[in-house]
């Protein structure tokens, strides 16, 4: 078997972006233009809904989402334990107070009996996470949700306006995944993606959030508030200060900097228009590791279902009998065959941060079992049918040593 190199996540990049990106540069307008408005317009009609807000990360976005709804010290905000740490880490940059719930058993999912018992007054918000870009089940939260009504007082207007729990989707791997005829930005009442350098859909750095409708909600006054939040409190962005023929603004409050810019903007709307092909290519690729690995002893996360079809994001496996050590090895041994590997994720009750705040693996039982003997294995457009067979081979060799 001849050695092959394979990375596990480059970005899909062709002319066309590359050329989008010049154009930018050359137009004179490099910073939040015209080009982030068209994405976010762009983005809001493949998703669906009324309007999109570009930031310079799925951070920012989960974590103004959090202040736009007025969520702050002395909330409780839900989340899993099995995911990355910005799932979380925006709950204490608002100084809530973060929930971590234990995956159900065999599932990269939060145990949804465990979820409902952790409802209390003080839960203003539960962030899902769509691991690996399969989406929740977003029918079964919001009926927690809804029988937990009673529980729920508002402390803000917009809270007040849901008079519930709001339903935060951390969709940093899902965009263009769908679950029972909904896409995934349609289904939440809020919807974070990530657009980072991995991820199908890239502008180097950068994420959106949408909303889906609420009776009485103004969506323009929403975005309204995310621009606000975005750019220091400032009333006027640089393109509005142009388009209206007058510098003069004001600072409503001292907010933060996380907007997108064109550059950015410029890479996403070449990715958007390509991005059905980009779907449809993970997809194939899912099916031919779905078909290679039937044999060996490693569980996957199924990815295509009769309700939904992710977006492909991850190629997560479980291999049977093997510890983490023993991953670990499998991991060097693939590596030193050219095939480069991962592991998503690390529980957040295993990292520093999170045990600083009190937290301990040992209550999240199920998380620890999901992560012992897992392995991502590399998922991306510039890989052929013999590149999977390759990685294929390699971890079956591996598994024997």
């Amino acid at each position: 078997m001849e050695k092959r190199k394979i990375e596990f996540s480059p970005p899909d990049i062709c002319e066309e972006e590359i050329s989008a990106v010049v154009d930018t540069l050359r137009s004179g307008w490099i910073t939040t233009g015209p080009k982030t408005k068209l994405f976010e317009e762009e983005l809001a009609k493949f998703c669906h809904t009324k309007k999109a807000v570009c930031l310079n990360s799925a951070t920012a976005c989960m974590e103004l989402t959090l202040r736009v709804l007025g969520i702050g010290p002395g909330d409780e905000v839900i989340t899993s334990a099995y995911t990355y740490s910005a799932s979380a880490s925006v709950i204490c940059h608002v100084g809530a107070t973060p929930i971590f719930i234990d995956t159900k058993e065999d599932s990269y999912e939060m145990d949804y009996v465990q979820l409902e018992e952790a409802i209390t007054t003080r839960t203003k918000a539960i962030i899902p996470v769509d691991l690996g870009g399969v989406i929740c089940d977003y029918e079964k939260i919001f009926e927690i949700v809804q029988r937990k009504q009673s529980l729920f007082t508002p402390s803000h207007a917009l809270q007040a306006l849901y008079n519930r729990i709001v339903v935060c989707a951390d969709a940093a791997h899902s965009i263009g995944a769908t679950y029972k005829g909904q896409r995934s930005g349609e289904i939440a009442d809020f919807t974070s993606f990530s657009f980072h350098a991995v991820k199908n859909l890239t502008t180097a750095e950068g994420g959106a959030v949408v909303w889906k409708e609420q009776a009485g909600l103004d969506s323009e006054e929403v975005y309204r508030q995310y621009m606000l939040l975005s750019l220091h409190g400032q009333t006027k962005d640089a393109l509005g200060k142009v388009a209206e023929g007058g510098w003069e603004y004001d600072i409503v409050a001292p907010y933060y900097k996380c907007n997108m810019t064109d550059i950015q903007a410029s890479l996403g709307l070449v990715q958007l228009k390509r991005y059905q092909d980009i779907l449809k290519m993970r997809r194939a690729l899912i099916t031919w590791y779905d078909e290679a690995l039937s044999e060996l002893p490693v569980k996957v996360l199924a990815h295509q279902t009769q309700e939904q079809s992710s977006s492909g994001h991850l190629y997560l496996i479980r291999v049977e009998g093997k510890s983490r050590a023993q991953c670990n090895e499998i991991m060097r041994e693939m590596k030193r065959a050219g095939v480069a590997t991962n592991v998503h994720y690390k529980p957040l009750p295993m990292l520093q941060a999170y045990k600083d705040l009190g937290f301990d693996i040992l209550h999240y039982p199920n998380a620890y079992k999901q992560y012992e003997n897992a392995i991502s294995l590399p998922l991306h457009n510039q890989l052929t049918r013999e590149d999977v067979q390759y990685v294929v081979a390699v971890l079956k060799k591996c598994l024997v040593n």
